[in-house]
């Protein structure tokens, strides 16, 4: 792995740790995101509104044997942990960035970086200590991401306004609907066992995007996303891992 050459400096990290002897911080975090985070990690999992929105998306990793670490947008980190330290309430738990620490980056995989959990041709990444000789590789990142029509981040995802499962989750393996109750979880699964996914994001070439469903256009890669009703989604503009109808 090139490690100077493939940090994501527009990720960042916050650690969450017991401050005291039997303080579960994977227990803690279980019931608030949507993806199960006491199994295999990393997994990609969001913490919804209660209505099953999205607020923040991110990765979450595992931090020794106790703690975890929470791979996010660095623009949204400090929002994030102050909506963590929220729900923290009394508990003996530390939620603060990790700014000795940097997510990077590679397109293939197999050389001891993780691969994504969404989506395994986005490459492979891997946390380790930040130095001043990093190369960036988010406009790289981002290119690669897009091209295989996946969304994340405020921008793309929205904030508090688009729910969780039109963000692709299923397909992209960021929920849960066996790990128990988190916040947004019952509109959340109520949507997914009636097949009421009615929107989805999509990537399309920026010339195919609609004005009216756009949220974010990438003029240098001729991309835009848009949020569309899944019957004014053609086949020609979804990923070939997009499931558009639904199962028998």
């Amino acid at each position: 792995m090139t490690e100077t050459s493939s940090r994501l400096f527009e990720r960042a990290l916050v650690r969450l740790k017991p401050l005291e002897s039997g303080e579960d911080v994977a227990a803690f975090l279980q019931g608030l995101v949507t993806n199960d985070v006491k199994g295999t990690l990393p997994v990609w999992t969001a913490l919804l509104t209660p209505q099953g929105k999205v607020m923040f998306d991110f990765l979450v990793w595992p931090d020794g044997l106790d703690g975890l670490l929470i791979d996010c947008e660095a623009a949204q980190a400090d929002a994030l942990a102050k909506r963590l330290t929220l729900y923290r309430l009394r508990r003996k738990i530390g939620i603060e960035r990790a700014e000795d620490l940097g997510v990077f980056w590679e397109a293939h995989t197999g050389d001891g970086g993780a691969a994504d959990p969404r989506l395994a041709a986005l490459g492979q990444r891997w946390i380790a200590p930040v130095s001043v000789e990093d190369k960036g590789a988010d406009n790289a990142w981002r290119a690669h991401r897009l091209s295989l029509g996946v969304a994340e981040g405020q921008a793309e995802l929205g904030n508090s306004d688009v729910l969780w499962l039109e963000c692709n989750a299923v397909d992209l393996n960021g929920v849960s609907f066996t790990k128990g109750c988190y916040v947004g979880q019952e509109n959340t699964a109520r949507m997914n066992w009636r097949q009421k996914v009615n929107r989805r994001l999509v990537v399309v070439p920026l010339a195919d995007s609609d004005p009216a469903r756009q949220r974010v256009a990438y003029p240098d890669l001729g991309l835009a996303v848009d949020h569309r009703r899944v019957e004014d989604i053609s086949p020609a503009l979804a990923p070939a891992w997009m499931s558009l109808t639904a199962p028998e």
